[in-house]
């Protein structure tokens, strides 16, 4: 027995860190998840949504679902890993849940083209 644990020990009281649990809700690990992906993106294309993430938590492990829109024309596969590298890290980091799938859904492809035409259209 370590000697900081002996005297609690001793008058028959549980260490505070073997105390209890912490549950993290889905929202939050949802929320950490988009965040992650839009520093894994290094932000969003103009005139797109932020990325979104939905997340399925069983105890110590999260599902994460990520969509998101990217600019036109970029390595679709390789910004994706980026996304699923970084929702990971930060998921296990922050709140400390094992991220075994991190599926990430590409919703629309932003090109300059398609941009210039919405600001003629605007006037």
């Amino acid at each position: 027995m370590a000697a900081a644990e002996a005297p609690a020990a001793r008058a028959g009281r549980v260490a505070a860190a073997a105390r209890g649990s912490t549950t993290v809700a889905d929202r939050v690990v949802a929320k950490i998840a988009a965040q992650a992906a839009r520093e894994a993106l290094g932000g969003v294309p103009q005139d797109s949504s932020a990325p979104h993430a939905m997340v399925v938590v069983h105890h110590d492990t999260a599902r994460v679902r990520v969509s998101l829109e990217l600019d036109y024309p970029s390595d679709i596969g390789e910004r994706c890993a980026a996304v699923r590298r970084r929702v990971t890290e930060r998921v296990t980091t922050l709140a400390g849940m094992d991220v075994p799938e991190v599926a990430v859904q590409v919703e629309r492809l932003h090109s300059p083209h398609t941009r210039r035409g919405a600001k003629e259209r605007i006037r």
